[in-house]
């Protein structure tokens, strides 16, 4: 014998019936392993009730975990989600409570599984981070806090599961949360409220988004609440009932008229009609939309004819009418409103309008979420352009279930630029993508900048330079004294990459003793033209100061001191004028000596020469070629390479007599040329030293072309010497730069004497 409790079907012994109610999970969507689905519920079961004497996060609830599990589980059951967001939900709880671990979870119910459990936790991790103090807002108004809260936990979202399942588990808390303490209940009903109501809504998960609205209110403003529900006339079913006896009469009369509609109601609930009287300041009896009817018809003429059957069975309400077909609202909103006296004389809104004009008002330029002002966040690009994505999967999920691919293709088109960091209270700040600890301490404040000193990211000290990620929680280590380093300023250190802070760093060292930032300025020139040993005899620095638009050296020097010009401007600079002395070195920059300088031609060509290297080049004038158009060059006797169209009938003549001069070429990526570059680095030997050290020249992009290694076991330090391809001083100081952050080095310079102790 099977009886029900708690909508669980239940055994005579009280314990819960799996079986049946698994059968009642495919009443509502197809599982292909059921089995699977049952492991699930049974290990979830014995681990609750191996765990029972022990209080779990839902005992004050009156719920235990295991059925809290199944609740989640029958919530997405109705939202049409597949078998893996089921099996999810039954064991999340266990997950969360560190009874069943994630690798247990993995092995033996798949990756799948496991990775959405994982989803929700770290959206319960950020969640947990909240302070609901500095999150705290009024209710139907918005905060930039919660507003970057929400935006913070949809850049998290990857599978549009992990949400659903989270909505679900909080829709559970709501529910059951009357049994708990005040403060409890207010906590859960805020973070309900502020976050997952809306992202409910924007979701498209109507009937999940009012009942959280509904219940949230009840908690945070019990006094109204009560009120309302007291001025209603009838229970939520009662309503219910009152809109279906509508939505069946209107069908009716209309088909009586041969309009064919697709007509839809729903009682208002509770916190909208509160939201209403305070928006408008009007009273309860004004409230004309309590229950809401809508009416979608073929055309508009059909609009207007349903309008008027309407108005011919029930009683309009005077000045209740507005035409928004004829006149539509500046967002191009388009529909006939109506209030009239419906069944039993209870005021009824009736909304007709297209198909068309409904899906312009729910996904168009008037999206429900715009229409309605419940959400402020639509400025930002990337935020929308994940909320489309979610929606896109989520429309995916109810139609093709659980095929694989499509989540992937839709997520290819989401860029997330922004970041979304905790601070150690639980505010959270919005920041560009890239950001460092010394960004997040300018943007905090600005003496907090000016006397950062490190930092810990998830309680771990972490470097300055080190990019931070959306969640993690980012604590500024501050000293006495404001002291900016002027290393910060140095782009190629990564130390910070927003504009607003490095104009704070710059205007902080700008504001200090003249002469200080002019010897600093001139040190770090002195310092740089040494490692890079540029000669400062072959630099005319008057000639620098006036092409980065100074008129004296000093001035210059205090410039860069005080961060206003750039190390990489002045070296450009100096660039230009090494450029024009001695044609015999390897670079215009005076980097080595013993190449031959290629010839001008063949550098500005941009044309490479498939394993012969650098030779000179021309265009043919016969067919012209252009970058893009499939090219083969030609050796000729004293003119270097021609270069000709791979259809040109005169290559062809060319490859048919002489085949053995015709040489595949192809359009450079790039018009920069690049130079062979002798560099030397001294380090304390260490596993693992040279594959970090080739993994810089990887990332920079730079080409390797010979590397030799000396190490001195006796004072454990190693030294490499690579010869490399730049293209400018400014790329070979970045180089450098990256080189020095790498663990255990102890300098890097160019390469002349093939010693770098000195």
């Amino acid at each position: 014998m099977v009886k029900v409790r708690d909508d669980h079907p239940v055994h005579d012994d009280g314990s819960v019936d799996i079986t049946l109610w698994i059968s009642m999970i495919e009443d509502q969507i197809t599982l292909q392993n059921p089995d699977i689905l049952y492991r699930a519920c049974v290990l979830a079961r014995d681990i609750y009730e191996e765990h029972k004497a022990v209080a779990d996060d839902w005992s004050e609830y009156g719920n235990g975990s295991f059925l809290i599990g199944l609740e989640m589980a029958q919530i997405l059951s109705e939202l049409k989600q597949g078998e893996n967001s089921i099996i999810a939900a039954v064991l999340y709880r266990s997950v969360r409570e560190k009874k069943l671990s994630i690798h247990e979870v993995r092995k033996a119910f798949g990756k799948k599984i496991s990775t959405c459990i994982e989803g929700v936790l770290q959206m319960a991790a950020l969640g947990s981070r909240v302070n609901p103090r500095t999150a705290n807002t009024v209710l139907g108004s918005e905060a930039p806090q919660v507003d970057t809260v929400r935006k913070m936990l949809v850049a998290m979202i990857d599978d549009v599961s992990v949400a659903l399942i989270k909505i679900a588990e909080r829709t559970c808390a709501i529910r059951n949360v009357k049994n708990a303490d005040r403060m409890k209940r207010y906590l859960v009903a805020r973070e309900v409220f502020d976050i997952y109501a809306p992202l409910a809504h924007r979701l498209g998960i109507g009937h999940i988004k009012w009942e959280l609205e509904d219940l949230s209110f009840r908690y945070l403003k019990p006094n109204d609440y009560k009120t309302i529900a007291k001025m209603l006339d009838g229970k939520r079913i009662e309503r219910q009932e009152f809109i279906d006896t509508a939505v069946d009469t209107v069908s009716e009369k209309l088909r009586e008229q041969n309009i064919e509609p697709d007509v839809q109601g729903r009682a208002k609930h509770i916190y909208s009609i509160w939201r209403k009287m305070q928006r408008k300041n009007i009273e309860f009896s004004q409230v004309y939309d309590m229950r809401a009817v809508r009416v979608l018809v073929p055309n508009v003429r059909d609009c207007y004819a349903a309008l008027g059957v309407v108005h011919g069975i029930w009683r309009n309400i005077p000045h209740e009418f507005d035409d928004y077909i004829a006149s539509p609202k500046p967002n191009g909103y388009r529909s006939l409103h109506t209030a009239v006296f419906g069944p039993e004389g209870k005021i009824l809104e009736i909304q007709i309008r297209t198909p068309e004009m409904h899906e312009e008002a729910e996904l168009g330029v008037c999206a429900h979420h715009v229409y309605k002002g419940t959400d402020t966040g639509a400025d930002n690009d990337s935020y929308e352009d994940k909320i489309t994505w979610l929606r896109q999967v989520l429309e995916w999920h109810e139609d093709l279930g659980e095929a694989e691919g499509l989540a992937d293709i839709l997520r290819s088109d989401v860029v997330q630029d922004r970041l979304y960091l905790f601070t150690p209270d639980g505010h959270v700040i919005d920041m560009q993508s890239g950001s460092t600890a010394v960004d997040f301490a300018y943007r905090v404040h600005t003496e907090i900048g000016h006397r950062c000193c490190g930092a810990k990211v998830n309680g771990r000290i972490i470097p300055l330079n080190t990019p931070l990620k959306t969640g993690d929680q980012v604590e500024i280590l501050t000293g006495s004294e404001q002291r900016p380093r002027r290393d910060w300023l140095n782009s190629n250190l990564g130390f910070v990459t927003t504009s607003k802070a490095r104009a704070k760093v710059a205007h902080w060292f700008k504001l200090q003793d003249k002469d200080k930032n002019t010897q600093a300025g001139r040190n770090i020139i002195e310092r740089e033209f040494t490692r890079l040993a540029i000669n400062s005899n072959d630099v005319d620095l008057k000639q620098v100061a006036r092409t980065v638009n100074y008129q004296q050296v000093n001035d210059m020097y205090a410039a860069l001191g005080a961060g206003d010009v750039r190390l990489s401007q002045i070296l450009n600079a100096a660039q230009s004028q090494l450029g024009e002395k001695g044609t015999e070195d390897q670079l215009p920059l005076a980097l080595t000596s013993g190449v031959k300088h290629q010839d001008k031609s063949a550098q500005n060509s941009g044309i490479s020469i498939l394993g012969v290297g650098n030779l000179l080049t021309n265009i043919a004038s016969c067919c012209q070629p252009v970058p893009g158009d499939l090219i083969n060059g030609y050796i000729t006797q004293g003119r270097g390479v021609s270069v000709h169209r791979d259809d040109c009938s005169n290559l062809l003549t060319l490859r048919a007599n002489d085949p053995v001069r015709v040489v595949p070429v192809e359009w450079g990526e790039k018009d920069e040329r690049t130079f062979p570059v002798d560099v030397a680095i001294i380090a304390y030997d260490r596993s693992g030293l040279l594959r970090d050290l080739m993994n810089v020249f990887a990332n920079e992009q730079c080409n390797v072309i010979s590397a030799n290694t000396l190490t001195d076991r006796q004072n454990s330090t190693a030294e490499f010497f690579f010869t490399i391809e730049v293209s400018r001083l400014e790329s070979l100081g970045r180089i450098m730069d990256k080189i020095n952050q790498v663990p255990n080095v102890i300098n890097i310079k160019r390469n002349r004497n093939r010693n770098i102790k000195s």
